[in-house]
């Protein structure tokens, strides 16, 4: 099973509750946090780094001794990550989506392909909880490859935990896409309840079961209940804004370890989410 915990914005307390949630459900769990531009999770679940790999993603090479000049690679080429310019091919390696075309096209085999650094997968573990999480490279413009390296990563034999981006962009849709259920995490603000629309629209083209946390539930106003009733969509877990937890956050500590009646909260919001799964969705999903 994929569960995967994003939000329309930053700060609603999304790393919180994956955290949270995967410390109590504890032995045959796996966090991924997919915040591969901010990666913070590590700084909460406090695992034990393993190993660390480079990731590299394929851009096409060209030898110009082959070169014909025809235009054909640059024609194909959606993002303008070639261009030729006379008797010289020009690549753009940022620009690049490593689709393949370019190769494909060429009529004389004069295009192959090499690496480029994206940055770095770390797989470390706390106890029986597995930990990935990717460090993309100071400076790379696209995220979604160095998530679908995070994801393709994970153990499929384990229940997987996405830590995803905020917003509703390239890199949380691949953070997203594929996954069981979406747990949509929310404060109730005006900023909050605005961002959660653009969310939900993202969940709604990807036909994703969805629930939703509300962090900080007792300020604000009650728009974003309101709204969540409207849709249909399920308040599976209420977070109130309680200094004691604020604190133990600001010293990187967890709410389930500091206050044991919350380990069951979180459980019982897996519960939940399971018998949604389960159900196929009928219970909820974010068509009107």
């Amino acid at each position: 099973m994929i569960i995967s915990v994003a939000s329309g914005k930053g700060g609603t307390g999304k790393t919180t509750v994956s955290v949270n949630m995967a410390l109590a459900l504890g032995t045959g769990v796996e966090l991924l946090d997919c915040d591969v531009e901010e990666p913070n999770a590590h700084l909460f679940l406090k695992p034990v780094i393993e190993r660390s790999e480079r990731v590299e993603t394929p851009v096409p090479l060209v030898d110009l001794t082959k070169c014909t000049f025809c235009r054909k690679c640059s024609a194909i080429c959606r993002f303008n990550a070639l261009a030729v310019v006379g008797e010289k091919v020009l690549v753009f390696q940022e620009l690049c989506h490593s689709c393949g075309g370019c190769m494909l096209v060429c009529p004389e085999g004069a295009i192959t392909e090499t690496g480029r650094e994206l940055g770095t997968l770390n797989f470390g573990a706390r106890e029986s909880i597995g930990f990935i999480n990717g460090q993309l490279r100071v400076g790379e413009a696209m995220s979604p490859p160095l998530i679908k390296q995070v994801r393709a990563a994970a153990d499929p034999k384990r229940l997987t935990i996405i830590d995803a981006p905020p917003g509703t962009s390239c890199p949380v849709i691949a953070a997203m896409n594929g996954a069981d259920f979406v747990l949509m995490v929310t404060e109730p603000t005006p900023f909050g309840l605005h961002d959660l629309k653009l969310a939900v629209e993202a969940v709604r083209l990807l036909g994703i079961p969805a629930g939703l946390v509300v962090n900080r539930a007792d300020i604000g106003d009650r728009e974003v209940f309101e709204y969540a009733k409207r849709e249909h969509l399920p308040i599976l877990l209420t977070i109130p804004f309680d200094r004691r937890i604020a604190q133990a956050y600001s010293r990187g500590k967890n709410i389930v370890e500091e206050f044991p009646e919350w380990r069951e909260r979180f459980v019982a919001l897996y519960h939940d989410i399971e018998a949604i799964i389960t159900a196929k969705g009928k219970a909820v999903s974010c068509a009107k």
